[in-house]
């Protein structure tokens, strides 16, 4: 799943190539992906894209007077393509899910792989109009995204597990699965620990997220979208790579799964050595 970093640099690789540029049309492969219908793709035809900026997660195409927000979802990514391909298929066969196309013949195609399909589109007049981006918790590269903040964040999460507290939107907007697990291994702290901690650890966990988000922002400034997939997994110290040592400690790197996804951390960075049960209601060995 893209997270800030990735859609940090898809931002800046797409405003380069595309801003200044007149929309043709938006051909909607997938329909179940288009949430809205007021203002309708319509809309869109002859305008002119103004930016590209995003919120958290959601990239969004500032297009004559609307905007075209886009939330990438677990297996959705963006291509740009110099010249517009013929369609191919049945409309919702395969993974195209839409197509933003250019007076230039350059097109930007929306694709979801795989079967479990969350990509989602929305055609509005402000950003906000989009329930969750209306919810989102601040940016945490953000200049108001300041230690006292975080530390307030962390209070009034009380008993709450921090691995969930990271990767909650409307709490902080932009960590996902992968960088959570990163944040916690570079903080040295278990995925489990109540997010109620001494300003001690808060500060620590703090200096974490900003680091290990700044850094992999930078390594993926400048790189094309076809790139950042590859650079974002090559990086990645523990989120993957269950069963590998530890870059760290080389202790060997675990797992523990839930119903729909999995996290990954080290025992001797994290936990004092002392494995997770690798249930749903994961808590320290006994």
């Amino acid at each position: 799943m893209p997270e800030l970093p990735e859609i940090h640099a898809l931002v800046a690789d797409l405003d380069a190539r595309i801003h200044g540029n007149t929309v043709v049309r938006l051909d909607i492969q997938a329909i179940a992906a288009l949430k809205t219908y007021d203002p309708p793709v319509s809309a869109l035809a002859g305008q002119t894209v103004r930016s590209v900026t995003r919120h958290g997660k959601f990239l969004d195409l500032s297009i004559g007077d609307v905007h075209l927000v886009i939330h990438l979802a677990r297996a959705g990514w963006i291509r740009w393509r110099e010249s517009t391909p013929a369609m191919s298929g049945r409309r919702g066969n395969g993974p195209l899910a839409a197509r933003l196309m250019f007076s230039d013949g350059s097109c930007l195609d929306i694709t979801e792989a795989g079967t479990r399909k969350s990509l989602s589109i929305h055609v509005v007049t402000e950003p906000d109009k989009v329930p969750a981006i209306a919810l989102l918790g601040p940016d945490p590269l953000g200049k108001d995204f300041t230690e006292d903040l975080f530390l307030e964040i962390l209070r009034t999460a009380g008993r709450a597990q921090i691995k969930g507290v990271l990767r909650q939107q409307s709490i902080i907007a932009g960590i996902g699965n992968a960088y959570s697990d990163e944040i916690l291994h570079a903080a040295k702290m278990s995925p489990f620990k109540p997010a109620a901690m001494g300003a001690a650890d808060g500060s620590r966990l703090f200096t974490a997220v900003r680091d290990t988000l700044a850094e992999a922002v930078a390594r993926t400034e400048g790189l094309p979208a076809s790139e950042l997939k590859g650079e974002k997994k090559s990086h990645l110290r523990v989120h993957g790579r269950a069963g590998e040592p530890c870059p760290v400690c080389g202790d060997v790197i675990r797992e523990v799964s839930f119903a729909d996804s999995s996290l990954q951390y080290c025992p001797a960075c994290q936990t004092n050595g002392i494995p997770l049960a690798d249930r749903t209601l994961s808590r320290l060995l006994k």
